[in-house]
């Protein structure tokens, strides 16, 4: 199975990281943490300090399943700042099979900026729509578009996660892990209106 990577800059949104790493890993999924800094300790928005599993410098990313983007700020900034990475989501994109998740400011802050959601639904934390360049703006908390999968905040991320999830292995793995976690759609509805 192939390997997904979270990307860690310094100022990251604590929730919206170990969210998808956790829900991944339910499912047994392979997903590594990625320091983009010199170290593997990385600090998040909230002064948390997050040992990633490797370095980004140190790390082959051979044929990824998806890159996943956290959000927080200046964390969003770091990651469009960090210029391999730039060129790993630009391949990511052109690769067959790649898919590329991000929430809070960073689908507009790297993506977006990057030109990358060009023609396709988009949703970002509200403030950042005008970095959404050439995308539709979508105001949901989870939108997803071909290879995207997209959140616009903190409180969204689990939603975020479980859709990841369903993209890579399917709505009946994705509501099996949401129900082991005691998430549990009420009636007929829905994971996607359970949230609001």
């Amino acid at each position: 199975m192939k390997e997904s990577y979270v990307f860690l800059a310094e100022g990251f949104e604590d929730v919206e990281a170990l969210t998808p790493v956790d829900v991944l890993r339910r499912a047994e999924m392979p997903v590594k943490t990625v320091s983009i800094t010199s170290s593997l300790q990385v600090k998040s928005a909230h002064g948390v300090v997050v040992t990633a599993d490797v370095l980004y410098d140190n790390t082959m990313f051979k044929d990824p399943a998806w890159l996943i983007l956290p959000g927080g700020m200046p964390g969003a900034s770091n990651l469009y700042e960090f210029a391999p990475l730039q060129g790993l989501l630009k391949n990511q994109l052109a690769s067959k099979d790649g898919r590329i998740a991000a929430i809070c400011a960073s689908p507009a802050v790297v993506l977006g900026q990057l030109g990358l959601l060009k023609g396709r639904k988009a949703t970002c934390y509200p403030g950042f729509e005008k970095m959404l360049k050439g995308a539709e703006y979508v105001d949901r908390r989870v939108v997803w578009d071909d290879k995207f999968v997209l959140g616009n905040g903190p409180s969204s991320a689990l939603k975020w996660a479980l859709r990841i999830l369903a993209q890579s292995a399917g709505e009946e793995k994705m509501l099996a892990i949401a129900n082991a976690m005691l998430l549990y759609p009420k009636g007929k509805d829905s994971i996607d209106n359970f949230f609001g």
